[in-house]
């Protein structure tokens, strides 16, 4: 097991099938957990489900509330910020010549501006205790495109070029700044995929299988450790082989 006792963390997007299990994951580590996300049904059950684990019901897309949202989630955390996982993010896919502005304009917000100003916050937040650790969450297709995901995939690609930037900006202060790149990932999502199209995907992958969503919590789980005090400015890839970096 890996230890993260007294490790205060903040994680975004708390409520999907990953968030879940990086709850899971980072709860049975010991740390303290502040959870946030927009359904606030799937919260309440968060709550209920982790007695221990803070929420905060908060849509990341309402920048002019990001700092306040920070401060706080500092005063919940006893002004003390160890790790944010930034994990919030959404898709909405289209062909590049049928996308509307307002798609892409969406998915950039929300993946990349949004990350970038609660990381902001967060950094200052970090500075002061000259520690602290970052892990974006991005996407293989953040590396190797796809069709109909110009705006996500460009978001994600953002997302890893930003975080090499803070790594090297912040490193003096003793902050680490990762990213983990997820493949394909079983959840809701893939469980839709028709049959036929699921095995054509697997034969793209060098294990031939999907992940699961404890691959990438685990990956979280010793980025936020002090096993991973020397790595800054990184990108971990969970994808089975499907894309080499």
């Amino acid at each position: 097991m890996i230890d993260l006792k007294n490790l205060n963390i903040i994680l975004t997007g708390a409520t999907g099938v990953i968030g879940n299990s990086i709850l899971d994951k980072l709860t049975l580590g010991g740390s303290n957990i502040l959870a946030t996300g927009t359904n606030e049904d799937k919260l309440r059950k968060i709550q209920d489900n982790y007695k221990d684990v803070n929420i905060i019901k908060f849509d990341i897309s309402d920048h002019s509330k990001i700092s306040e949202f920070v401060e706080n989630c500092s005063k919940i955390l006893s002004n003390k910020i160890d790790v944010l996982i930034n994990n919030a993010g959404i898709t909405q896919d289209n062909l590049a010549i049928r996308m509307k502005e307002e798609e892409w304009k969406k998915v950039i917000d929300i993946n990349l501006s949004s990350t970038f100003l609660i990381t902001k916050n967060i950094i200052k937040k970090m500075i002061r205790s000259k520690n602290g650790k970052i892990i974006n969450i991005t996407s293989v297709v953040g590396h190797s495109g796809n069709i109909g995901q110009s705006n996500y995939a460009a978001s994600k690609a953002g997302i890893i070029a930003m975080s090499k930037s803070l790594a090297l900006e912040y490193g003096k202060k003793n902050i680490k700044v990762n990213c983990v790149s997820p493949g394909f990932i079983m959840s809701e999502m893939t469980n839709k995929i028709s049959e036929d199209h699921t095995e054509l995907l697997k034969s793209r992958i060098s294990l031939n299988k999907f992940g699961n969503p404890e691959d990438v919590a685990n990956t979280i789980a010793f980025l936020s450790s002090n096993l991973s005090d020397y790595i800054t400015g990184e990108t971990i890839h969970v994808n089975g082989g499907m894309y080499f970096s």
